[in-house]
């Protein structure tokens, strides 16, 4: 009886680890990539005060695959402009709450695959990361 359990359990984890290796190959790893706008992004933002009141961000889009940093790099202006503008438009509370800058940041998103879409027939980015968010 324990001759035909050991057997069992042997053959049981050889089938397994034979499982297990065609699904590492079936599903291959995402090469994720990243693309930073340079110079960082400098606008101003609609304030309550008698000054103009200013955001400075540094902005990384993650893409699906290295490739696509071509499309993304091509676009550049158009994507850095609109970005500006949908910052341009915020107020002054939203810009300096923590929940305002998550919705911004959203907003911006949507905003760059809305125009990659248009432009390359596909949604590129899978997350815009704000690496750095200073206001005044």
């Amino acid at each position: 009886m324990k001759k035909l359990l050991s057997a069992c359990l042997i053959l049981f984890s050889v089938v397994c680890s034979a499982y297990a290796a065609d699904e590492k190959e079936a599903a291959p790893a995402a090469e994720y990539a990243y693309y930073g706008f340079e110079p960082e992004i400098v606008t101003n933002y609609i304030s309550n005060r008698k000054k103009l009141g200013f955001v400075k961000i540094s902005v990384e889009l993650m893409v699906k695959s290295p490739d696509d940093l071509v499309i993304v790099e091509r676009h550049d202006p158009l994507l850095r402009a609109a970005i500006i503008e949908v910052l341009g438009n915020q107020a002054e509370e939203k810009v300096k709450s923590l929940t305002g800058r998550e919705e911004i940041r959203r907003e911006c998103f949507d905003m760059v695959n809305n125009l990659l879409t248009k432009e390359a027939g596909k949604p590129l980015v899978v997350n815009l990361l704000f690496t750095s968010y200073l206001y005044d």
